[in-house]
């Protein structure tokens, strides 16, 4: 029988996965490249954060532990640098937000 850790992960888990679900949907459906970098990027930080947290939950160590965070953190840094990278390029050439 399954633990409640191994509950609450697992539902962890599968929230992750529905978050970067969503984000896919975003990126498909929204009309600008500013609407869906935002949608990618929100959904894609919380998906990943929901899955490291249940992973840790199930860490043997706390070096695990902290060597996921440390990842969390390395792809939020690098996911808000490469979306500010696009959006700026986007504005650059001319690439308007888009309006009702």
């Amino acid at each position: 029988m399954l633990s409640v850790i191994e509950l609450l992960s697992a539902l962890l888990l599968l929230a992750g996965a529905l978050f970067f679900f969503a984000g896919t949907v975003g990126l498909l459906r929204f009309p600008d490249v500013y609407t869906r970098l935002h949608a990618l990027t929100k959904a894609d930080n919380v998906g990943l954060g929901l899955i490291v947290v249940g992973l840790a939950l199930l860490a043997d160590s706390w070096a695990v532990v902290i060597k996921l965070l440390l990842i969390w953190l390395l792809v939020m840094v690098a996911g808000a640098s490469v979306s500010y990278l696009i959006a700026n390029g986007a504005l650059k050439r001319g690439i308007r937000p888009w309006k009702q």
